[in-house]
């Protein structure tokens, strides 16, 4: 998360009587703010519709009994965009070195909360789905993108619910225990294992990481089924961030996991 939209303290005197509002310096989509080390501020930017902020809201209603932020206040209103206030979890997101126990309860959050969501409707139908990859990678006009599309034998399937960009940045530990799992923007109907790979794809280094991952969400997965979502997690997120100018380099599924190659 980060900033697009500058605030000042006299922006949020009408909601809140802050003493300390801090930006923060990562994220793409929407605009985020730190209030008093308490309160996460969350202006949704343009494109997102106040219909998609509600489906966010009542997402998180559902899987309230999770390590998900808690809604404070939804009907803050700053420079005409809507906002929504949050309370802010102890801990940090990861940074370098991840361990077996951030795989495991990491992989024990996304299966209890796929056991929530499974068969839910949301406003966004499947933003990952295969015509819609298609669609991006013709944007890119990239020989290498085509290739692994159309080598790639994988049907996806829509269980529900999913959070859809669970990296790294999107979860906080404290003592190395979970503390939340927040930004929910992306959240849409889709394939709990295609969830699972984009995990896979940011949280893992190696076979034993992702082995690890798998066994703390469901046993009964093998690797050999779950490559090519995890192939297909890595080349999605690839295409959006060569569209958008970002590097992308240490997500390429052959770079990136050699010993399953």
């Amino acid at each position: 998360m980060g900033v697009k939209t500058k605030l000042l303290y006299e922006d949020i005197k009408p909601f809140f009587d802050i003493k300390t509002l801090e930006e923060t310096k990562s994220g793409q989509s929407h605009t985020v703010y730190i209030l008093d080390d308490e309160y996460i501020l969350k202006i949704y930017e343009d494109e997102t519709t106040p219909f998609n902020v509600d489906a966010e809201i009542e997402l998180l209603s559902y899987v309230s009994t999770l390590t998900v932020p808690k809604i404070i206040k939804d009907d803050v209103f700053i420079k005409g965009k809507r906002g929504v206030v949050f309370s802010k979890a102890k801990g940090e997101s990861i940074v370098d070195f991840v361990k077996s126990t951030h795989l495991q309860q990491i992989g024990e959050f996304l299966n209890s909360f796929h056991k929530i969501t499974k068969n839910k409707t949301h406003n966004n139908l499947s933003t990952f789905g295969k015509n819609e990859l298609k669609t991006l990678i013709e944007k890119t006009q990239n020989k290498e993108f085509q290739d692994e599309f159309y080598s790639l034998k994988i049907e996806l399937k829509n269980h529900g619910i999913i959070h859809g960009d669970l990296f790294l940045d999107n979860a906080t530990f404290c003592e190395d225990k979970l503390t939340c799992v927040f930004d929910f923007s992306d959240a849409c109907e889709g394939d709990f294992i295609f969830d699972l790979a984009v995990v896979a794809l940011s949280w893992c280094r190696n076979k034993d990481e992702i082995i690890t991952l798998l066994n703390s969400y469901d046993r009964t997965i093998t690797l050999d089924e779950f490559i090519p979502y995890l192939r297909y997690a890595s080349l999605y997120y690839c295409v959006k961030r060569h569209l958008t100018n970002r590097d992308y380099d240490n997500i390429i599924f052959k770079n990136k996991f050699i010993d399953l190659i």
